[in-house]
């Protein structure tokens, strides 16, 4: 873990040690610009590793929202920054190539301001488009068809929240913006597919008490995600969702009856976790195999270790989407699917973009989902 934060540390200094050189020191601006650059680049870089690294433990939760909020948003605009100064930097040789050698240095210092001017208004605005596009998860509505769904479950909504991440930047008000819009679907059947959370249970248990008032005929249930791995705090997180009313399917199954048919719900815990919450889908999915079965599996990889078991529809998350562009080009490098409907191993699988955001509280080109999913009979 410290060769690993070392070698974060040292990536991330060389990257800011960069910015500064292209966006402070190539555009050669005055003194007074160039210390006032130099100072927010490290300030900002500094405040973020504390984010991630949860240093920011001042006063209350509250307290250290709005600076957290900065903090990792600016990896955002940092990220993109990067991209664009990048390409510019390409188009800079062929500048110095074509340009006679006494221009040069003349050429080049017009050149860089106006790109580190570009590339500041394009990661400001695209980061603040994402901002805004991951304040206000929607609805999204979809149907599953099976032959094996009981008549009785025919026409059941489900609504999937997953990764809503509370905690660091996610407070209680964003937590009720996901239960109000969730109520107002009107779900038979609500499931929480793991990620609900993303900090210690102690100083950030506040943030989750809108669960309360979710709200569904069928019930509220939940599975680990990784993130609940990190916490430090799983079981603390566990009792405190039961106290809440949510069930926690902890590589177990429960069955729902509605008008005298059933089906089975399981859930699994993440594969990150160990001991205790080691997932256990053999155990889940005992007994599963003759009824129609709905599975709860933070990640849609997961489905590689149900297959053949029984499992007529996966339900995960933890893709995000991607989250921020171009995220969705790096996630097939771990997980099957990036998001909607695929078929893994044989199981079907609907994954969520999730309602919330890990790290930055930022969106680009995958934004923030509620699924309603109906089931149909065919």
């Amino acid at each position: 873990m410290l060769i690993f934060a070392l070698i974060a540390l040292t990536v991330i200094g060389l990257l800011t040690f960069w910015l500064h050189r292209r966006l402070v020191a190539a555009p050669r601006w005055s003194t007074r610009w160039r210390y006032a650059g130099s100072a927010l680049l490290v300030v900002l870089t500094a405040l973020a590793v504390l984010a991630i690294a949860g240093g920011l433990r001042w006063g209350t939760a509250d307290d250290t929202r709005p600076v957290a909020w900065l903090a990792l948003t600016w990896l955002v605009v940092a990220m993109y920054l990067l991209l664009v100064l990048a390409a510019a930097q390409l188009v800079a040789l062929v500048v110095w190539l074509v340009t006679p050698r006494e221009r040069r240095p003349g050429r080049l210092r017009s050149f860089n301001r106006a790109t580190a001017v570009v590339a500041l208004v394009a990661a400001l605005g695209t980061t603040a488009y994402g901002v805004v596009e991951a304040a206000e998860p929607e609805l999204t509505r979809t149907t599953h068809t099976s032959a094996a769904l009981p008549a009785a479950f025919d026409g059941t909504t489900v609504a999937l929240v997953t990764d809503l991440h509370a905690g660091v930047v996610h407070g209680a008000d964003f937590a009720q913006r996901v239960v109000d819009r969730v109520n107002a679907a009107t779900p038979d059947l609500v499931i929480l597919s793991g990620d609900v959370v993303d900090a210690p249970f102690e100083r950030h248990r506040a943030e989750i008490a809108p669960l309360a008032d979710l709200d569904a005929p069928l019930g509220v249930f939940a599975v680990t995600g990784n993130h609940e791995m990190y916490t430090g705090s799983t079981a603390e997180w566990l009792a405190e969702w039961e106290r809440l009313g949510i069930t926690v399917l902890a590589n177990s199954s429960q069955v729902l009856t509605v008008g005298g048919e059933s089906i089975r719900l399981a859930g699994v815990h993440d594969r990150e976790g160990t001991g205790a919450f080691a997932p256990e889908p053999e155990r889940a999915l005992a007994g599963t195999e003759d009824g129609f079965t709905l599975y709860l599996a933070h990640q849609p990889l997961m489905a590689t270790d149900s297959a053949d078991r029984g499992v007529d529809l996966q339900l995960s998350g933890h893709t995000h989407g991607g989250q921020v562009w171009p995220g969705e080009l790096i996630v097939p490098l771990q997980q099957p699917m990036v998001e909607g409907y695929a078929v893994v191993d044989g199981v079907p699988v609907i994954t969520s973009r999730g309602a919330g955001s890990w790290g930055p509280p930022v969106r680009v080109a995958a934004p923030p989902e509620i699924p309603v999913i109906t089931l149909r009979r065919g």
